[in-house]
């Protein structure tokens, strides 16, 4: 069983530390929630597990490999839905899934899955410029499923969503964790299972204390 780890991350945006000294374990069929106040760091800390941002301290390993070893065979293990949907509007909503399965691997049938579960085949042949801010959200999300990944890294997946967009993120999210799959979602939304959370606010709160500010 595969397992995702991070030892001692540190994270800095100008002269200001975010956290410092966090670490976190997640393997097989495990949720994480990050939880914290705007300007934790819950969406900086996403993007250093992506290995789109390198952290000021600390290292990320994949079964006890250092990431850092191996950055090209890292990136093809997550799925990272950040703030920004990343949907290109020319195309149509069938196109924006099947040129992600195409560079990531998935598959025809991926793309279906896709389409069906986020409820959004009716919109297949619909350029995407002409879609809702739900709607974009959910063709955003819909890559999870076009482009199959071990380790998703989510950040406020619901935004934007109704509630039966949001059934269908949980549905898909369950799926993917009773296959195996790992996910760290960073929200805000109220918790609605027993899922281990992390406090970004206690590791911002020891960055404060140990720069001599306000704890």
């Amino acid at each position: 069983m595969a397992v995702f780890t991070g030892t001692g991350l540190a994270c800095t945006r100008g002269e200001r530390t975010l956290f410092q000294g966090l670490s976190f374990k997640v393997s097989g069929g495990g949720l994480i929630e990050l939880r914290g106040a705007n300007g934790s760091g819950k969406s900086s800390l996403l993007r250093i597990m992506a290995g789109l941002l390198p952290p000021a301290a600390g290292t990320l390993a994949w079964n006890e490999t250092p990431i850092a070893a191996d950055r090209d065979a890292h990136r093809a293990r997550i799925a990272y839905i950040g703030h920004l949907d990343a949907v290109k509007g020319m195309l149509t909503v069938a196109e924006n899934l099947a040129f992600w399965a195409k560079l990531r691997g998935g598959t025809d049938a991926d793309v279906d899955q896709a389409l069906t579960t986020f409820r959004i085949a009716d919109l297949a042949r619909l350029p995407a410029r002409h879609l809702s801010a739900g709607q974009r959200r959910r063709v955003a999300l819909a890559r999870l499923l076009a482009c199959p990944a071990p380790l998703w890294l989510l950040d406020e997946p619901a935004t934007a969503l109704d509630t039966q967009a949001q059934a269908a993120l949980d549905h898909a999210m369950a799926a993917h964790l009773g296959a195996g799959g790992m996910v760290v979602m960073a929200t805000h939304e109220p918790g609605r299972r027993p899922t281990p959370r992390l406090d970004l606010d206690e590791h911002a709160r020891a960055a404060r204390t140990h720069a001599g500010g306000r704890p």
